[in-house]
């Protein structure tokens, strides 16, 4: 892992925009098709399992995996290019941007040769959807204090029992990796006895409680664990080792382009009418949030490339994370400061449809990946300052 926030420039990539293109010309076919409209926030709200199909006929998930498991080999700034122009068009993608965005490379670094060829070639295809089964009620972010237990019956299977919460898109998933307690917790090392666990959805004892947004929308939810049996064979990578695969894989988490994009639909609709405008408030306003977008655009380039040479930069993907959210409610802030707009869903006006949906999800954007106070902390501390 890196403690360093120097990262090496991300390579041009002539493929990357041969792929970007592409992509556009297939939303806007799929746009004028009426197959989805554009919304704000759709990598988290937006689920459509037959658009994420569409993108794994393309060959558009599993992007840089190995072939022998559904993948294509394609090089990280192409996959890049192609989740930018997703989140650009407020895309439905949220079935399966978990699973392809962390879940898969998880599986890769750690799952055994059966568990790699049994789902990634899923994935890939975009038929196998994923949650993250991290976080806990009562634990806040303290990630150390989980409480949910497994433990190993006579006939060598995990009995799960306890629950997960903000696990988005768990009622339309079919798996979840699930951090466990497979030892009890010593004192002396908050971090040990800390396993991962490959858990089907559909196994008996499972319950998914929704926990509702304020539009009253539903992709987070509690899971509840009751004496579940999960096989034997389900434990991903080595016992014991889940905090350091935890913390590797939120590398993938907090990088990408979803933590400053959530809210660009918005922006772009915001520039459109600035533009139009000619007024000097709004033109100053997206000059000034153009210019931050770019620059959490190059660092999280640099992570994407670092990532693609086997590396973890988890501090780097930590400041992207803290800095990209606190961006994408500055962009609500800034367009309501400068523009005349009643925020409503039902609005008739694309701008005012946006700002309500930016606004009704905007108490989400801190708390996903975990909140900024924490990893302003990882930041300080990698850099030991504290």
């Amino acid at each position: 892992m890196s403690s360093s926030l120097t990262l090496a420039p991300a390579p041009p990539s002539e493929a990357a925009e041969v792929v970007r293109a592409q992509v556009r010309e297939f939303l806007a076919a799929e746009l004028a098709a009426g197959s989805f409209t554009t919304h704000v926030d759709t990598w988290l709200s937006g689920v459509d399992p037959a658009f994420s199909r569409k993108l794994g006929e393309r060959g558009w998930l599993g992007m840089t995996w190995p072939r022998e498991y559904g993948g294509h080999e394609r090089s990280a700034m192409e996959r890049y290019a192609v989740t930018e122009e997703l989140l650009a068009a407020g895309a439905p993608v949220a079935a399966h941007w978990i699973a392809d965005r962390q879940s898969g490379p998880n599986l890769l670094r750690y799952g055994t040769e059966a568990q790699r060829r049994e789902i990634l070639p899923r994935i890939a295809a975009g038929e196998c959807f994923f949650v993250i089964g991290m976080s806990e009620p009562d634990s806040g972010s303290d990630l150390a204090s989980i409480r949910t237990r497994a433990a190993r019956n006579a006939d060598g299977d995990w009995m799960v029992t306890g629950a997960k919460v903000w696990t988005s898109n768990a009622h339309a998933s079919h798996y979840g990796i699930v951090l466990v307690r497979t030892t009890p917790a010593d004192p002396a090392d908050r971090h040990a006895g800390l396993s991962q666990l490959l858990v089907d959805l559909s196994l008996p004892g499972i319950t998914v409680n929704p926990i509702r947004i304020l539009d009253g929308g539903h992709h987070f939810n509690e899971v509840v664990f009751d004496d579940v049996v999960v096989p034997g064979d389900m434990l991903l990578g080595e016992e014991g080792a889940g905090w350091h695969q935890v913390t590797a894989e939120l590398a993938f988490e907090r990088s990408g382009p979803e933590r400053f994009l959530s809210t660009y639909p918005l922006l772009a609709e915001f520039g459109r009418r600035a533009c139009d405008s000619g007024d000097s408030a709004q033109l100053a306003t997206l000059g000034r949030l153009s210019a931050r977008l770019l620059a959490l655009r190059q660092l999280s380039l640099r992570i994407a490339a670092a990532l693609d040479r086997g590396e973890l930069p988890d501090i780097p993907a930590a400041l992207v994370k803290d800095v990209g959210t606190t961006f994408e409610a500055d962009v609500i802030d800034e367009v309501r400061r400068v523009v005349d707009v009643v925020p409503s869903l039902d609005s008739p006006d694309p701008l005012g449809r946006a700002l309500a949906e930016a606004q009704l999800h905007a108490p989400g954007y801190t708390l996903r990946g975990g909140t900024n106070e924490i990893l302003r902390g990882i930041v300080a501390r990698g850099l030991g300052l504290r």
